[in-house]
């Protein structure tokens, strides 16, 4: 298994998993790798150093770039949402009233809603929030 440092053309970092180089190379020719992020196609290897077994009390711990662990932050956020959530796509508005007024099972639901749709929402006292998740990610996140 290799794990290569990946960037989209909008400098998001992030690892990708492949069998081989030939993999990555195949999957990347065939669109099939994605920025976990914005969805961006345009996907390039930054370097990669090796993985060596040094003890924690030798290795130096490196400073963390703030936007790299932002970043990573809202990755695992996403991820959390989008595993604990079911996609209930344009019916957002629709399902979103069944729960509130009780007429199906409350769960954690996700989907798309217009500006005034959620605001109408807000007006019957269901608390709703957008959260701007990448059109790629169908399932889940790299």
């Amino acid at each position: 298994m290799k794990v290569l440092n990946l960037r989209c053309a909008h400098d998001h970092r992030f690892e990708g998993w492949f069998g081989s180089d030939d993999d990555f190379e195949s999957q990347t020719r065939r669109g099939l790798v994605n920025c976990p992020t914005c969805g961006d196609g345009a996907i390039s290897r930054l370097p990669t150093a090796p993985r060596l077994n040094v003890s924690a009390t030798k290795q130096a711990e490196a400073p963390v770039d703030p936007g790299v662990a932002l970043q990573a932050a809202w990755t695992q956020a996403v991820r959390r949402v989008m595993a604990q959530t079911e996609d209930v796509g344009e019916r957002f508005p629709e399902e979103a009233r069944r729960i509130h007024y009780g007429e199906v099972e409350a769960r954690g639901i996700r989907g798309q809603a217009s500006r005034e749709d959620a605001q109408a929402l807000r007006d019957e006292g269901i608390e709703v929030m957008a959260l701007p998740v990448p059109a790629g990610p169908k399932g889940p996140l790299q």
